[in-house]
């Protein structure tokens, strides 16, 4: 066919089959999701296609205000208090975060909400919207089901045993391209090692990675938690995870952006990129670090995810050693049966006062005072049940004499417990995994 016949036909030159060139996952992942009407540009957002935490009961949004609270009395309740949902949607988590917590903590608090669409309509003014995090994050940074769109590439072992990246065009087709390298292959050894048979396939994390170390590192002092579907480095599927979602359905992932793409999230290598990164920070020295060249071009999670290779290649190898100590041991981790929840210390049940109109920093302030040495805690991991359950949000039935004494609290309760129990059911969002990185104070959760 020749390229006159080809556009005559409703094709690009060159390409044979009728479909767009192939690529990559993470770009075209990118540009499905993302670019000019992309899924997540749409005026819909996620809340039309599925259904997280933050959709499925108030209760989620009330039990990280607890989370919040906690934060803050760590703290020593400074006089500003940030909250940063990452991969806010239409700002669903921070308004009903800011809506449970006490007057006087809602007085201090600036909400932030950081998502790649336009700010919706209607929004709570005090929520600030951004496409990036803020510079500075005292207080805590949550991401809830934000890595999971992260886009990465996928590998897939060819028929020598080697494994190769895997190439897709618009329509969902599928080829194997060039063998993975570098950094990527490094990662590979490290996070998700593939035997040498034919047709096993992993998604190659180190872009989330990037991302999440680049999201922690804007926390001066608080708490970063990251909640997704997760996997570890002994529970990784053969075949990877990479799947879609339309209408509330999972359907095969396609990158024309009719459907959301996700795959789920190695949590551990996420953890252990954030200790990879625990180096003098920018103005320790006069020599920027590879941290901090990632620090500096990661500034987005897509972003993150196109940072060079070089840069990438320091931190991967870092990781190699660091990621055997960056988690804390748990039994509450995710694929494992959830431990004894601690006491919550604190509640967030009050109406809201008036807040300080929230005000975003420059970029370039996203560092440490001058010759100071960031050194991070271990992370850890757990489940959302365990960690739910750490914030007094359980799903037990209420005492049936209630029913006698008060039916009408009796219907309320007995409805939070099915919201409760929803959030938390084994083999449902229970399962989810909470990955909780302190910064500056003890673990709130612990």
């Amino acid at each position: 066919m020749t390229d006159e016949t080809a556009r005559e036909a409703g094709r690009r030159p060159g390409d044979e089959d009728g479909r767009r060139g192939r690529r990559g996952w993470r770009t075209a992942t990118e540009a499905a999701l993302y670019g000019p009407g992309g899924f997540y540009r749409r005026p819909e957002g996620p809340a039309g296609h599925f259904r997280t935490s933050v959709h499925a009961s108030r209760l989620f949004a009330q039990a990280v205000a607890r989370l919040l609270c906690r934060v803050d009395e760590a703290l020593g309740r400074p006089p500003v208090l940030d909250f940063v949902d990452m991969g806010a949607g239409r700002g669903e988590l921070v308004t009903g975060v800011l809506a449970a917590l006490p007057a006087e903590m809602a007085a201090r608090a600036r909400g932030y909400a950081v998502e790649r669409a336009d700010r919706p309509a209607g929004l709570d003014e005090r929520i600030t919207w951004l496409d990036t995090p803020p510079a500075t994050v005292t207080g805590l940074l949550f991401a809830n089901e934000w890595l999971d769109n992260v886009p990465v590439d996928v590998a897939e072992v060819d028929s020598a045993g080697a494994p190769r990246l895997v190439l897709v065009a618009d329509d969902g087709t599928e080829r194997l391209g060039d063998p993975v390298t570098g950094a990527e292959a490094d990662w590979l050894a490290r996070w998700w090692p593939l035997p040498a048979e034919e047709g096993l396939r992993a998604e190659i994390g180190l872009p989330r990675d990037l991302a999440w170390a680049s999201a922690v590192d804007r926390v001066v002092r608080g708490l970063a938690v990251a909640v997704d579907y997760a996997h570890t480095v002994d529970t990784r599927p053969p075949f990877g995870t990479l799947t879609g979602f339309r209408e509330g359905r999972e359907t095969a992932p396609v990158p024309d952006g009719s459907c959301d793409i996700t795959a789920h999230v190695a949590l551990d290598a996420c953890a252990a990129a954030v200790t990879a990164r625990t180096v003098p920070r920018a103005g320790a020295s006069d020599t920027p670090t590879a941290s901090d060249t990632l620090s500096d071009t990661a500034r987005t999670p897509f972003d993150a995810a196109r940072t060079p290779f070089d840069a990438a290649r320091t931190l991967a190898d870092t990781a190699r050693t660091a990621g055997n100590t960056a988690l804390a041991p748990s039994d509450d981790a995710p694929g494992t049966p959830p431990g004894t929840a601690c006491t919550p210390q604190n509640t967030a049940h009050t109406p809201p006062g008036e807040a300080h109109d929230p005000k975003h920093s420059p970029l370039s302030t996203a560092q440490a005072p001058p010759g100071t040495e960031r050194t991070l805690p271990p992370a850890r991991l757990l489940t959302q049940r365990a960690a739910l359950r750490a914030l007094d949000l359980t799903g037990a039935r209420p005492p049936l004499a209630l029913a006698s004494t008060d039916p009408a609290a009796y219907v309320r309760a007995l409805a939070s417990a099915g919201e409760a129990a929803e959030l938390t059911a084994p083999g449902g969002l229970g399962d989810f995994g909470w990955l909780v990185q302190p910064v500056g104070i003890p673990d709130p959760l612990a």
